[in-house]
């Protein structure tokens, strides 16, 4: 049975992810901030949770005694585009601030929890985190970027961890529905004018990216690493 950890399992596509790998009869963690929605999920896939902020050195300290002893997945899912979140900048403080905040959710998360589980790897296990489709120009500020930074990162741990048969990629979605990510904002315009976009003709679902991270977990992706893999119905055509 494999150990598999979840950041940002709570709801979405971390939840979707974390659903196939207990589906599978892995054992799973969840992890996230709001312990009532963590719970909840963790009851309906029969996982296990640990609550905290994985952008917080501290907390994921913390929070190392509860967590797997061995890892055979890592899926850093934490983050969003926390500028949803907050009014137009004001003044060079609140850009400051702004820019920090999606670094912070979007690729510091990411660097801590697997820094912090890196001693705990098994060797051949695997690391996938969610990138986005706002990485490659698509727009969306220091969200972009950040999910950009994360692409640059991963490709220098996948050199680190190689040598032990370990494997790091990202996953990068285009529009997914049926996640929180809007924040309830996203129009039938807006999401018309994204499915316009694709190869297929649609926006894609939780499953469709959860899919992709049960592969690159898989036996058969051992020589698939320091990638991204695009789950976008081709609205961004990776070559």
């Amino acid at each position: 049975m494999r150990e598999v950890v979840v950041t940002g399992g709570g709801t979405g596509i971390g939840y979707a992810i974390a659903a196939a790998f207990a589906a599978l009869g892995d054992h799973v963690t969840i992890t996230g901030r709001r312990e009532h929605v963590l719970r909840e999920a963790a009851d309906r896939i029969k996982a296990d949770c640990v609550p905290f902020n994985a952008a917080s050195p501290v907390a994921v300290n913390e929070a190392l005694d509860k967590l797997p002893q061995r890892v055979d997945v890592l899926v850093n899912n934490a983050g969003g585009n926390t500028n949803l979140d907050r009014a137009q900048p004001a003044d060079l403080m609140e850009v400051a601030e702004a820019w920090w905040a999606n670094l912070n959710a979007n690729l510091l998360s990411a660097v801590l929890v697997t820094t912090a589980l890196t001693p705990r790897l098994a060797d051949g296990a695997r690391i996938v985190s969610t990138g986005s489709i706002a990485a490659r120009g698509t727009g969306s500020g220091s969200y972009g970027a950040a999910k950009a930074a994360l692409e640059s990162w991963t490709a220098d741990l996948a050199a680190e961890l190689g040598p032990r048969g370990i494997t790091a990629n990202v996953v990068s979605p285009g529009l997914v529905v049926e996640t929180e990510f809007f924040r309830g904002r996203l129009t039938e315009e807006g999401v018309r004018r994204r499915v316009e976009g694709t190869r297929n003709g649609r926006a894609g679902t939780p499953a469709d990216v959860a899919e992709t991270v049960v592969f690159l977990a898989s036996p058969g992706a051992g020589h698939l690493t320091g990638q991204v893999i695009h789950v976008n119905g081709g609205a961004y055509l990776g070559r």
